[in-house]
């Protein structure tokens, strides 16, 4: 299956707090959380299929305090929290219909 150009550049433009809030079972946003760097950065408590991430998010990108290990946009993060490869993970944020 092709994914169209406009659909993969929408999806690297989506704010990462909207594709977390699609994907994961349960998303908690953490407001006791006080950024150091970027005021924008935002604190989540994620799960998804059982596993448990604690993720920083500012804007389109994510960093994973657990895995020490981030990325930016939709696919970048559906491929981290699903465990799996690019045609998956667009596949997977086609069914959400993100």
């Amino acid at each position: 299956m092709r994914i169209d150009a406009a659909v993969l550049l929408r999806w690297q433009h989506l704010d990462a707090a909207v594709v977390v809030a699609a994907i994961a079972d349960h998303a908690k946003e953490d407001g006791t959380f006080r950024p150091t760097k970027n005021p924008a950065t935002s604190r989540w408590h994620v799960t998804v299929s059982g596993s448990e991430f604690e993720l920083l998010l500012t804007g389109t990108k994510f960093w994973d305090t657990r895995a020490r290990t981030g990325g930016g946009g939709a696919v970048d993060l559906a491929m981290h929290l699903g465990g799996m490869d690019f045609k998956r993970a667009t596949l997977w944020l086609q069914d959400l219909r993100l």
